[in-house]
């Protein structure tokens, strides 16, 4: 079967190796090893830090495509131009594949989900890794993407998977997940419910992720003489404008930088609490991760996480009201009612066990075997 792959993340060549985004690649190996003949047409540059990992298969072909981008002028004068020759690649490209697997949302994907249409018997999947909330504030061409891909009158013979479910979807949209951990990996990982309590953020230390909100957490508690720790595990813009902040108010913060996985593995299993108040996700892999080892997340209520929190459902465990908990974590409105849910949940250890061990079997749900089961499914249906 010749698979083609459409995608704005690039590949760059490494030591003549293929590489791309870890993450990516872990998921691409699962695509590719179910297919004869794989093609990608994407960007093969990238101007920024990038975590990269070789793809296990590298015997597919690569079409390099420009990135399009509207930033500034000339960047925007130079895509436009660009646009007819890349369609023309995109098209052909389509017309000798089997199975067209698109990788949404991105400008490069948003010309592809149109020039699709024109192809209603080639069989598609689409996997729509952003927000599919329809009501979430996002740039013009992500809610272009979401209309054209939603149409069933426009586009035929595809399955568009999505992170959560939304009221009005279509009938080819469905309701997906990814992972991180296998079968073997599973296991029960108990806490130890005792001061000092440790939250843990994994991500880059950017605005979109907001990791000064976890700093005035700890502050918070620090004032109110509640022993808490915070690790940071990532880096970003804003590592050493939070370094300075927490040095100077004697905030028990530590920075991690970067780290691999087992790294993580060992953080997580350490950690009470992780913490992720994002303003914009898809499936936020590390609120996943950190379910499967017990850890109760806190985050922002953004694209499938009340789902994932299990906001709406009873904790089994539950004398008195939570304003903002759900049965497997706590969603971050404000500080101030966050700091009196966590205070009313340590207090209660017994329920907080409870909702520990709600994360950790809702997360070991989804493991690598079950989401490469349900790709060999996509793909040969």
């Amino acid at each position: 079967m010749r698979l083609l792959i459409i995608s704005d993340a690039p590949i760059l060549s490494n030591s003549a190796k293929k590489e791309a985004y870890a993450p990516y690649v872990k998921e691409m190996d699962l695509w590719m090893q179910h297919a004869s003949d794989v093609s990608f047409v994407c960007p093969t540059k990238y101007d920024r830090k990038l975590l990269t990992q070789p793809f296990k298969k590298q015997d597919f072909k690569q079409i390099g495509l420009r990135r399009l981008e509207f930033h500034t002028l000339l960047s925007a004068f130079i895509s436009l131009i660009t646009i007819p020759y890349q369609a023309i690649v995109l098209w052909n490209a389509m017309r000798k594949a089997d199975h067209i697997h698109l990788r949404c949302p991105g400008n490069l994907a948003l010309l592809a989900s149109m020039i699709q249409v024109t192809l209603p018997r080639k069989r598609k999947t689409v996997k729509y890794a952003g927000n599919f909330d329809s009501h979430a504030a996002q740039p013009l061409s992500y809610r272009w993407q979401k209309k054209i891909l939603s149409n069933t009158t426009l586009t035929k013979n595809i399955d568009v998977l999505v992170y959560g479910e939304w009221p009005g979807q279509t009938k080819n949209i469905k309701s997906f997940f990814t992972a991180t951990y296998s079968e073997s990996d599973k296991g029960g990982f108990s806490k130890e419910l005792n001061e000092p309590y440790q939250f843990i953020f994994v991500g880059t230390l950017s605005q979109n992720k907001n990791p000064q909100l976890l700093v005035e957490l700890m502050e918070q508690f620090h004032k109110e003489g509640i022993a808490v720790q915070a690790h940071f595990y990532g880096d970003g813009p804003m590592m050493e404008e939070l370094k300075t902040r927490t040095d100077s108010h004697s905030t028990p913060c530590y920075f991690y930088g970067n780290q691999n996985s087992e790294v993580l593995k060992s953080a997580y299993k350490k950690a009470h609490f992780s913490f992720l108040a994002s303003q914009s996700e898809g499936w936020p892999k590390a609120v996943a991760e950190s379910m499967w080892y017990g850890c109760i997340p806190i985050a922002t209520p953004v694209s499938c996480v009340p789902w994932m929190l299990g906001i709406g459902e009873k904790l089994t465990y539950e004398n008195d009201s939570f304003e903002q908990i759900g049965s497997r974590g706590l969603i971050y409105n404000n500080k101030e009612q966050v700091v009196f849910d966590i205070k009313k949940l340590i207090s209660k250890p017994e329920a907080m066990a409870v909702m520990s061990q709600n994360a950790l079997a809702w997360s070991q749900e989804y493991t690598i075997e079950k989401f490469e089961h349900e790709i060999v499914k996509l793909i040969h249906s």
